[in-house]
């Protein structure tokens, strides 16, 4: 297992390693001098200007400027932004969190209803149930969800007036950052409205966490239903009926966990999917996350924003990828099997 997860691990500093080396030429084709793609300083004075060169190594080659720019990003340096003037780091730490609670968010509202669906798909005797359900899942997933977006923002926003449809929470609340997740820190404040702030934070993340959830909701009822029809017939599940056990513990026990590891596999497949689905609900629902910043970023053309949004959304999408391939590995007993007859 040690040699699986240092091969991961080479795996995740190798891809990291090619997608900046394409972000770094990506961002010498900027039609803007090197030096300001690169610091975010549109006016530097001479001293700043000899500054940045030694820094990136703008004199020398190629390669040497490669190795420049890995260094300070990876350090942590990502310019500041031409638009704000602020540290570019500082501001993405700022919307990250926004981000990561709206797709925990949406992740958990998938868990939640995708499973039940795709296991009342998978054991009902009735056609008509089964094919209901089939039905709203090939309709969720071919919605394009900009549409989505904004017909629920319609009805319910709009129309009825139910639930707020622009921002994370009423400005109205002040609320003291401890972690980030808005939902969090209003239970943390000490406030005598921080009730009254978690209930206004709550309704402000329902339609975009909805939005967001279509995807990998029509996702988990699918692979749900496969994976447990085949786990149903296996010779295991057969053994536990013969035994006289419950139909509700063998679902529970037995046939639910193996069913659930393809369902983790395909979350790791659809990351990518699902970022660009967040950055489309961040920019309707004027959420202050990673996607909204780096959609503004691109209509300013602060190119230090783009550069930090794209490298941020990337790694955290090669992270996420080899973690969830770990998890799926240590969990699944044939790819348990497979590692170790490879040694």
């Amino acid at each position: 297992m040690w040699r699986y997860l240092i091969r991961r691990m080479v795996l995740f500093f190798a891809t990291s390693l090619v997608m900046m080396a394409v972000l770094f030429i990506a961002t010498s084709l900027f039609p803007v001098e090197k030096s300001y793609s690169l610091s975010g300083i549109e006016f530097p004075t001479p001293q700043q200007h000899e500054q940045l060169t030694q820094i990136y190594q703008l004199d020398n080659n190629l390669f040497s400027q490669f190795t420049a720019y890995l260094r300070e990003r990876l350090s942590g340096n990502l310019g500041i932004s031409s638009n704000s003037q602020q540290s570019v780091a500082d501001e993405l730490m700022s919307v990250l969190p926004a981000s990561l609670e709206l797709s925990l968010f949406a992740g958990a509202l998938a868990l939640f209803f995708g499973v039940p669906l795709g296991v009342i798909a998978a054991l009902t005797k009735n056609k008509l149930i089964e094919t209901s359900i089939l039905a709203l899942t090939l309709t969720g997933y071919s919605v394009p969800v900009f549409w989505l977006g904004l017909t629920l923002s319609l009805w319910f926003g709009v129309n009825l007036g139910w639930l707020p449809i622009a921002g994370q929470i009423n400005l109205l609340y002040e609320i003291e950052p401890v972690t980030g997740l808005m939902l969090i820190d209003t239970l943390l404040s000490d406030s005598v409205f921080a009730m009254a702030a978690f209930e206004d934070a709550l309704l402000h993340i329902i339609l975009p966490g909805v939005t967001l959830a279509v995807l990998p909701f029509t996702t988990v009822i699918r692979i749900t239903r496969q994976a447990l029809q085949d786990v149903m017939t296996q010779t295991y599940i057969q053994a536990a009926e013969a035994r006289g056990l419950s139909s509700t513990k063998i679902l529970l026990r037995h046939a639910l966990p193996n069913a659930f590891i393809p369902v983790l596999k395909s979350f790791g497949l659809m990351l990518g999917s699902f970022a660009s689905y967040a950055i489309v609900v961040e920019v309707i629902f004027a959420w202050p996350g990673v996607g909204a910043w780096l959609v503004s970023g691109i209509y300013q053309r602060d190119y230090t924003v783009i550069q930090g949004g794209i490298l941020s959304v990337s790694l955290l999408i090669i992270f996420l990828s080899i973690i969830i391939d770990l998890i799926y590995t240590a969990i699944n007993p044939m790819s348990k099997k497979e590692l170790y007859a490879a040694h």
